[in-house]
Order: structure tokens, then C-alpha cells, then sequence
């Protein structure tokens, strides 16, 4: 999740500021001998008080990578070679919200002095990049969610992981998720389940009983179509065509897909092609169910009052961190038996890494109590880590009444790997949906067309 500069609090932009440009420094992009620009163009370009960038500065001061002279400027006069290591870290660019992982970072640099992070962000959608980021030894630590690790195996690349120990106080279905032949390959971080948010008020003012975990999608449909208000406000939005939406309701068939002899996908005729038409059905059930939607926006809906339920995730939910909006959550509706989808992203080491022991500290940091409490505390994703997820005292920010849902779902987390499809068939069905939801490709052509597209690679 990308959070807009303009909805920080001050203290997370004095840390980006202070990560910024450390960065800058360490990489070379402000050379040792430049002039940095004034306080006062800090302050505008992060959105800081004068006073801020001045504390800001003094850290880097601080860390001899700046000086101050007099009546004359702030002069960059480090790092001196070999007085640190620099560990690259490629980083999907929505834990800047998720997880904090700028002041994660700024705490990690103030405790570890001789190691410098250089904070790369990749692209979560397309394991590729990151295949030529650990293969060209362009990242040493890079995270990984579900998806990625899948691809990474499914392309043999699992050879790119340094093996590490596997850490007994996370989870042990995230941990699970990312092993292979009984090794651990990635140290899970931050996690999530679907979620049901709704606007409390809007339940309240309509006499409408709060959703439970009884709800099945027919639920979701009454209620839904009862809380919209023409030309006001939907009754439910979400985002349908995400590869991280529209599999739970598949997932909650409880079957799998089929295959030819041969090997192949099959699709037409069974009961994954009847789930498909489902959601197809109850997107066209729900107007604006899914029409042109944007990171964020199910979740900007909801605290403008213009959305009364949306589907989404803990990750998400930090697009509400500082509304002025009543929500709570709740277990997503199911088909009878109550199953959710599972999110789970992770951090991994380059096997070829030159500074793997500085890698390895970082990874350690960033999955130690300290660092996940700071996650539990100050963002609304999930630790990996159990006691920093279950943690239980004085809030610093709105915590929804039924924040700790999650520990009474878990039996009822799945992976889209439960679907008996890898992550190259799930992204093809993914493309194609989309024409066959929109009305522009025929349910036989749709199935016709993935098959023929997936067929590549099997012998008939």
C-alpha cells in the first residue's frame, strides 16, 4: 500500500526524511564533498517543520555521514570506506504504510551503526524482477509474498534462497508457506486474512444487526442491497478482479481444478467453472462491485461514507489509520463453511549475498519482538511473530473491537495453492476473467482460451 506523503504523521516523515537521505549519501547520489540544499527545502519537500529537518540532520550528523559549518552549510563528509557494510534491501513499496519500514529501519541503523540499508523498492506482482535482482546481485534481502516464493519454485529458482533456521516464535503456517524440501527459504513478516470492514453507524442507523460469522454471500447481498442509497452510497464494494479477491470464493467450494490426462487444466464442465460463474453472478449483483477500482479505494470509500462494507485485508485497513470513520471488522461470508484467504509476505536472503552474516542481522531485526511489536502498535498488519500479534495493552491509535478475529479463523485459512493451480495458471485465469466478467468473451470461449494458453509445456 502506497501511503500519500500528506497523510503521515510527522514522526513517520521525519523518518523517511532521515532514510532518504542516508540513502542518498550511502549510494553516492549526494556525493562526499555536496552541499545539501537548505532546511527549508527539506521541510517543504517532506512536509517537516524547520525545527524537525534540523533534528533530522543532527542524526546524520550524528552517524558522521554530515557536517555542519557555520554560515556556510551542511557539507557531506561520509562515509568513510570500509567503516560499514551496506546491505540492499528490496522492499515491496506497500509496507511503507503496511509496516513502517522506513522507521524500521531508522532503528536499525541507530542499533547497527556499522551496517547501512539501502532500501530498494520491487515490484510485488512479477517474481521476474526480483529472479534478476538476486541473480544479478543487485539485492541482498528481498521480500516475497505467497505468490512470488510460488513462482520462484515453480521456476526452479528456488536455488537464488539462502537456507536459514527456522524461527520457532513465528507462526508456524507462514513459516510452512515458505519452505521446500524441508528447508526454510523465506522468514515470514507481515500477514493477513480477507476480512469483512463495515461502517458501524451505517448498521446502526439502518436497525440492521452487525455481520457475524454466520454470514453467507447471499447475506452480504440483502444487507448490502438494504444499506445502499441511490446516488449516496453502495452497499458493499471491493475489488473482485484482484488474483487476491476473487479465488476465495473458489477456495470456499472446498474443491480443486481438474486436469486431463495429460496434465492440463481443464475448466469446462466442472465445479471451478461453476464457482467462476458465481462470482460473476453476484458481481453483477452488486453494482459497482468492482468498476474500475484503484489501490486504496474500497478503503477510501468507507471512510468518505460512500461505502457501508468492503472486502479487504489488515494490510489495507492502514488506508484508515487517522479517519474520522466508526468500523469494525468481521469474518468474510462463505458457503456454508466459514474459510478465508491468506496473505503472507516474507523476507529472504540472496544466496550469492557478499555480506550474507549483515543480511542475515537485518532479517533477524526486522522478525524480532521488537521490531514486529512495532508493527502490532503502530499499523494495522499482522506480525508474523505470535507474541507481537497477540499482544495486548494500551492502544496508540482506534483499534476496531474485533481486531483479534484473526486467531479464531486460522482453521479456516487457505492459499491459493489449496486450489490444486500454480501461480502461472492463476495469473492466465486472471487475465482472462476479466474479459469473461465484463461481458466481453463468452463462458465457452473464456475456458476455450485458457486451456490453449496454458498448454504450453504439456505433451499430448
Amino acid at each position: 500500500m502506497v501511503e500519500r506523503t500528506s497523510r503521515k504523521k510527522p514522526r513517520e516523515r521525519l523518518s523517511e526524511f532521515v532514510s532518504t537521505l542516508r540513502e542518498d549519501i550511502l549510494t553516492g547520489k549526494r556525493p562526499v564533498g555536496d552541499y545539501l540544499p537548505s532546511e527549508k527545502s527539506f521541510a517543504a519537500q517532506f512536509q517537516l517543520s524547520n525545527q524537525s529537518v534540523r533534528k533530522g540532520l543532527e542524526v546524520l550528523v550524528s552517524e558522521g555521514l554530515i557536517e555542519k559549518i557555520p554560515r556556510v552549510g551542511t557539507k557531506v563528509i561520509g562515509p568513510l570506506d570500509g567503516d560499514f557494510v551496506t546491505v540492499k534491501l528490496g522492499f515491496h513499496s506497500s509496507v511503507t504504510g503496511e509496516a513502517g519500514i522506513h522507521q524500521l529501519l531508522s532503528i536499525f541503523q541507530e542499533e547497527n551503526p556499522h551496517i547501512r540499508v539501502q532500501a530498494v523498492p520491487t515490484s510485488s506482482t512479477n517474481f521476474r524482477y526480483i529472479s534478476e535482482y538476486l541473480s544479478g546481485g543487485i539485492l541482498d534481502v528481498v521480500m516475497m509474498n505467497f505468490m512470488n516464493f510460488q513462482e520462484c519454485v515453480e521456476n526452479g529458482a528456488e536455488g537464488l534462497l539462502e537456507p536459514m533456521e527456522r524461527n520457532p516464535d513465528l507462526y508456524s503456517f507462514l513459516s510452512d508457506a515458505f519452505k521446500v524440501n524441508g528447508r526454510q527459504l523465506v522468514q515470514p513478516f507481515i500477514f493477513s486474512p480477507l476480512i469483512l470492514c463495515y461502517n458501524r453507524e451505517h448498521f446502526r442507523a439502518a436497525h440492521l444487526s452487525e455481520p457475524d460469522s454466520s454470514w453467507q454471500w447471499n447475506d452480504l447481498i440483502d444487507y448490502s442491497s438494504r444499506l445502499a442509497i441511490s446516488g449516496e452510497r453502495l452497499g458493499f464494494h471491493c475489488d473482485l478482479y484482484s488474483s487476491n479477491r476473487w479465488p476465495l470464493l473458489l477456495l470456499q467450494t472446498g474443491g480443486k481444478f481438474e486436469r486431463h490426462e495429460d496434465g492440463r487444466l481443464k475448466l469446462a464442465g466442472t465445479p471451478m467453472m461453476d464457482a467462476l460463474r458465481y462470482c460473476g453472478e453476484m458481481k453483477h449483483s452488486i453494482p459497482l462491485l468492482s468498476e474500475g477500482v484503484t489501490t486504496g479505494e474500497s478503503e477510501l470509500l468507507l471512510a468518505k461514507g460512500k461505502a457501508s462494507m468492503i472486502m479487504t485485508s489488515y494490510f489495507y485497513l492502514n488506508y484508515l489509520l487517522g479517519e474520522q470513520v466508526s468500523f469494525d471488522i468481521a469474518p468474510v461470508p462463505h458457503l456454508g463453511t466459514p474459510m478465508t484467504m491468506l496473505l503472507n509476505i516474507g523476507l529472504a536472503i540472496n544466496r550469492q549475498s557478499r555480506v550474507k552474516a549483515a543480511a542475515a542481522k537485518l532479517v533477524e531485526f526486522l522478525t524480532g519482538y521488537k521490531a514486529q511489536l512495532f508493527v502490532r502498535q503502530n499499523t494495522y498488519s499482522l506480525p508474523a511473530r505470535k507474541s507481537a500479534a497477540e499482544w495486548v495493552g494500551e492502544e496508540k491509535r482506534y483499534l476496531p473491537s474485533r481486531f483479534s478475529l484473526f486467531r479464531e479463523t486460522i482453521p479456516g485459512f487457505r492459499y491459493f495453492t489449496d486450489l490444486a493451480v500454480s501461480a502461472r495458471e492463476l495469473s492466465v485465469i486472471n487475465q482472462e476473467l476479466k474479459m469473461y466478467w465484463a461481458g466481453l468473451e463468452t463462458e465457452e470461449a473464456m475456458c476455450s482460451q485458457i486451456e490453449e494458453r496454458l498448454a504450453v509445456g504439456y505433451s499430448s
